[in-house]
C-alpha cells in the first residue's frame, strides 16, 4: 500500500531539496502555532457567528409582545406560521450551500466569502423593514439564508485548505464555536430588549445588529491570503508556498512546506491526467460515492441529534415546564453551549475524531431518553408547577445534552467533512453534504411544532434513535483523520482502509515511511534502467 508515489519520496521538483521520508504527523511537529493562522481561523469563523446569531434570536422573538402583535394572529402563532418564519432561513441556506461550490471555484474562496457575507445584508434589510406582514419577514430570512448557507460551505473549505496540519482541526472547529457564540449573544440581546413593550425596538434592534457581523467578515476576509490549494490550482505556486510557510511560521524551503507543495502538485497532476471534473463525479469518482454519502450522513446527523430542537424552540419548550421567564433558561443553555464548545476545541486537538463522535452520540441518546420519558410520564402538562422536580430534570438533562453536542458533534462534523474529499471534488462534495445539513435543519424547524403538538415529549425518542444509528455509522465507516494532511487522508480512503480497525499513529507512520522508501527505490531503479 502506498501513500505517495515515488516522486514525493525523492524530490520536490526542479530546484527543491529532497524531502525526508518522515511521516506527515512527524513533520507537523516542525510547524508552529502562529498568530496569522489563528487570525485566519478567527476572522473566517465570523461566518459561523452570523448563522448562530440569526438562529438564536428567532426563538426569543415569538415571546416579544410587539413582534406577536405585528406578525401573530391575536398574539398567537399557528404551527404553520411559526414553522414558516423559522424554517425559511434553513431553506435559503439549503440553496445557498448548493451554489457555494461553483462560486468558490470561480471567484476563489476568499472573494466568495466576502460576497456571501455582504449578500446576507439584503435579507436583514427586508426583515428590519417589515411592519405587519409576517410573510415579508419570512422572505427576509430566506434571503439571509442564501448568504449564510454559502458561508457554511465556504468557511470550513477555506479553513481546511489554508490551515497548518497542527491547527487544522481546531481552526475548522472554531466555526462551530462561533455559531455557539452567536446563539449566546443573540439570547443575551433578546433578554435585554424583550421588555421594551409596545415598541418594535424589542426585535428590530437585535435584528439590525446582524449588519455588523456581515461587514466584519466581508471586510476582514479581504486582508487574509487566498487558500494555498486554490492558488496553486490557478498556477500561482509562489503564492501558495508563501502562504503555507507564513501560516506555519516556517521558511519557504522548510521540509514540511516542500512536502505539502509536493502533495498538492501530485494530486493536481493526477487530476489533470484525466478529463475535466463533472459534478456527477462526486458520486462516480474514485471512492467518491462512499465519501459523498458519508459526508451527507454526518451532516444530516448533526441536525438529527436534535440540538436545534432546543435552540429554535427553547423559550417555548421551557415555558411549558412552568418557568416564569424562559429567556433565563435559554441564556443558561446558551452559556453551557459556549463554554463546552471551548472544551470541544481541546477534544478536536487531543482526541481522535471517531471516538469523540461515538461517545458524544451515545451520551446524547441517553439524555433524550431521560428527557422524553420524564417529560411524557412525570411532568404535569396541565399545570407544570405541580411537578417542579420533573421540570428541573428536563432542564438538567437538556444541559447534559448540550455538553455532549458542544464537545463532539457540534465542532467535529465540520472538521471531518472538510477533510473527507480530494481537492478535485471538494467544493461540490462539501456543498452537497452541507445542503443535507440545511435540509434537515429546515425539516426540523418547520415540522417540529406539528409533531410536538401530536406526541409531545416523545419526540425526543426520534432523536435518541438517530443518535444510536450515528454511533454505528461512525464505527463502521469513518476513518480516523487526526494529524493527517488532506492528501494523505485522500490516499487512506482510496486504499480502502478498514474504518473499524484500530491503527495507531506509530504503526501507520512506519507503514507510510516504509512505503515511501520502497517507492524511492522503485523510482531509482526505474531511472537506472
Amino acid at each position: 500500500m502506498r501513500f505517495f508515489n515515488s516522486k514525493s519520496a525523492t524530490t520536490a521538483g526542479d530546484g527543491v531539496p529532497p524531502i525526508p521520508t518522515n511521516d506527515v504527523a512527524v513533520l507537523a511537529k516542525e510547524q508552529k502555532i502562529t498568530m496569522m493562522a489563528i487570525w485566519l481561523g478567527t476572522v473566517a469563523s465570523v461566518g459561523g457567528f452570523m448563522f448562530g446569531y440569526v438562529s438564536g434570536q428567532i426563538s426569543g422573538f415569538f415571546d416579544m409582545e410587539d413582534y406577536a402583535r405585528r406578525f401573530g394572529d391575536n398574539y398567537q402563532f399557528s404551527a404553520a406560521r411559526q414553522g414558516a418564519i423559522v424554517g425559511l432561513l434553513p431553506a435559503g441556506c439549503l440553496f445557498g450551500s448548493l451554489i457555494a461550490g461553483k462560486i468558490a471555484d470561480s471567484l476563489g474562496r476568499r472573494l466568495s466569502i466576502c460576497f456571501s457575507a455582504l449578500f446576507s445584508c439584503i435579507g436583514t434589510i427586508i426583515e428590519v423593514s417589515s411592519n405587519t406582514v409576517w410573510a415579508q419577514f419570512a422572505v427576509g430570512r430566506l434571503v439571509t439564508g442564501f448568504g449564510i448557507g454559502a458561508l457554511s460551505v465556504l468557511v470550513p473549505m477555506y479553513q481546511s485548505e489554508s490551515s497548518p496540519v497542527i491547527l487544522r482541526g481546531v481552526l475548522i472547529s472554531c466555526y462551530q464555536l462561533f455559531i455557539t457564540l452567536g446563539i449566546w449573544l443573540a439570547e443575551m440581546i433578546n433578554y435585554g430588549t424583550h421588555n421594551m413593550n409596545g415598541t418594535s425596538a424589542s426585535w428590530r434592534i437585535p435584528n439590525a445588529i446582524s449588519f455588523a457581523w456581515a461587514l466584519i467578515l466581508g471586510g476582514g476576509i479581504l486582508f487574509l491570503p487566498e487558500s494555498p490549494r486554490y492558488a496553486y490550482r490557478k498556477g500561482r505556486e509562489d503564492e501558495a508556498r508563501q502562504t503555507i510557510a507564513r501560516l506555519a511560521g516556517l521558511p519557504l524551503d522548510a521540509p514540511s512546506v516542500n512536502l505539502q507543495i509536493n502533495e498538492i502538485r501530485e494530486k493536481l497532476e493526477e487530476e489533470r491526467a484525466g478529463a475535466e471534473a463533472q459534478w456527477y463525479e462526486i458520486f462516480t469518482g474514485p471512492r467518491m460515492l462512499y465519501r459523498t454519502l458519508l459526508g451527507i450522513v454526518l451532516q444530516s446527523g448533526q441536525q438529527l441529534t436534535g440540538a436545534n430542537f432546543f435552540f429554535y424552540y427553547g423559550t417555548t419548550i421551557f415555558r411549558a415546564t412552568g418557568l416564569s421567564d424562559s429567556y433565563i433558561t435559554q441564556i443558561i443553555l446558551g452559556s453551557v453551549n459556549v463554554g463546552c464548545t471551548f472544551g470541544g476545541l481541546w477534544v478536536v486537538k487531543n482526541c481522535g475524531r471517531r471516538n469523540a463522535l461515538m461517545v458524544g452520540a451515545a451520551w446524547m441518546m441517553m439524555c433524550f431518553l431521560v428527557y422524553s420519558f420524564v417529560g411524557h410520564f412525570s411532568l404535569d402538562h396541565t399545570n407544570p408547577q405541580n411537578t417542579p422536580s420533573a421540570g428541573n430534570v428536563l432542564i438538567v438533562f437538556s444541559c447534559f445534552f448540550i455538553v455532549a453536542f458542544a464537545t463532539t458533534w457540534g465542532p467535529l462534523v465540520w472538521t471531518v467533512v472538510a477533510e473527507l474529499y480530494p481537492a478535485r471534488y471538494r467544493a461540490p462534495a462539501m456543498a452537497v453534504a452541507t445542503a443535507a445539513n440545511w435540509f434537515w435543519n429546515f425539516m426540523m424547524s418547520f415540522f417540529t411544532r406539528f409533531i410536538t403538538d401530536k406526541i409531545g415529549y416523545l419526540y425526543g425518542l426520534v432523536f435518541a434513535g438517530c443518535c444510536a444509528a450515528l454511533v454505528a455509522v461512525v464505527f463502521f465507516f469513518l476513518i480516523e483523520s487526526k494529524d493527517r494532511s488532506l492528501e494523505e487522508i485522500d490516499s487512506m480512503y482510496l486504499m480502502r482502509w478498514d474504518a473499524a480497525e484500530k491503527r495507531d499513529n506509530e504503526r501507520s507512520s512506519e507503514s507510510s515511511a516504509a512505503s515511501r522508501r520502497t517507492d524511492s527505490r522503485d523510482g531509482e531503479k526505474g531511472r537506472n534502467e
